[in-house]
Order: C-alpha cells, then structure tokens, then sequence
C-alpha cells in the first residue's frame, strides 16, 4: 500500500452478519491464506484516521487489535444496526462502512469513494441497478434517520436513500471502471462457491 495520507474518515467493519447462506462464520473464512476479516481490518487501518469494528456479541476468538471494538446498540437490526452503531461510535464526522466478506477491496476504490463529494451525507455505488450499502460513505446526519427506520422495522438499508433530508450522491460503474479492480472491490462471499472461486483468485495473483 503507499505512503498516502490516511483518509479523515473513520472505517467502520460491520461484523455481526449471521452468515445464512454459507452455513458458517463468515469471519473465519480464510483466503489465499488469510481469514478475510483480517485482510479488511488490516485495509481499513491503513487507510482512515480511525477503525471501529462493530460486532452483534463478544466473541473470544476474533483478533482485534488497533481499533476498538463497539457491540450494537440496537439488537438483531442485521447491517442497518450495523451501520448505525457505527455512526455513533466514530469519532469522525464521515464513515465508511463495510462488511467482512468482501475479499478484493481495493484501498484505491475506497479512497475515491470518501473524496467522491465531500458534502453529501451518503455516498453509494448503485451497480447493475443494485446499490451497494456496505461499501459506502455515511454522515453522522444519517444515524437519526436509521434509528428510526430500526425502530419501525425498515432494516432495508438502500430506503436510506430516499430520505429527502439528506444528501445522496451516486456513484456508478463508469466512475469506477478506470480504476485499479475498480468493480471487483464489491465482489462479495455468499456461497461455498464463492469462496473457492475468490480463494483461487487471490491464491493466483502474482
């Protein structure tokens, strides 16, 4: 990674999720040699001023070490909760929020992203018609609006988007295809299958 300044954000790692679909830990899946929750907290260290790691309950056997560790505020609120702790405990005014299974994160994409619009209270890619939450930048402005969204049951985070009090800027596959990885930074673990095909990816890179 270079020698940049650090981003005056802080990185928040969302690491609650039940991991349904893959049928174990998501955390603890390893790629090309080393647990994907290591290589995004790693990544985000060394890239904002500030990491927070966000998890659902206290768990023994996940390493955390340089950042600190905040349990969610508001139980079972799945990534929104997530999300919204984050807001809280960050010392920065800006976030950038992310999930632990997403083994390509390139540090190039995220820093775009956090400089993409300074003013905006929500910066997300929408790619092939989808939005991304978890790979996106927050205000603080937002967390009263996801409590309340929490609080009726809305956990959808994407409905964020259409609050009218806040500033959403865009992003879309034209402004990232000329970067480094550019759209595989969003690539995600879901299935058994996913994670062979990211491991042998990884594992091939020179």
């Amino acid at each position: 990674m270079s020698e940049r300044a650090l981003v005056n954000a802080t990185g928040v790692l969302v690491a609650g999720g039940k991991s349904r679909r893959m049928g174990r830990d998501k955390r603890f899946l390893k790629v090309g040699g080393k647990s994907v929750f290591d290589r995004t907290l790693s990544l985000l260290m060394g890239t904002f001023v500030e990491t927070v790691v966000v998890l659902a309950e206290p768990i023994d056997s996940l390493e955390v070490r340089g950042c600190r560790v905040v349990y969610d505020v508001i139980p079972n609120a799945g990534s929104l909760g997530g999300l919204y702790t984050g807001l809280l405990a960050a010392s920065q005014p800006r976030i950038f929020a992310v999930a632990c299974d997403m083994p390509f994160l390139e540090p190039e994409v995220i820093r775009f992203m956090a400089y993409f619009d300074n003013t905006a209270d929500v910066v997300v890619a929408k790619l092939q018609g989808q939005f991304q939450p978890m790979h996106a930048m927050y205000s603080k402005r937002c967390a009263e609006f996801l409590k309340a969204m929490a609080e009726r049951h809305d956990l959808k985070i994407q409905a964020l988007y259409r609050t009218e009090a806040l500033r959403v800027a865009v992003v879309g596959a034209n402004d990232l295809s000329s970067l480094g990885g550019g759209l595989r930074s969003f690539q995600n673990i879901n299935t058994p299958d996913d994670l062979t095909l990211a491991d042998s990816a990884i594992s091939d890179t020179p």
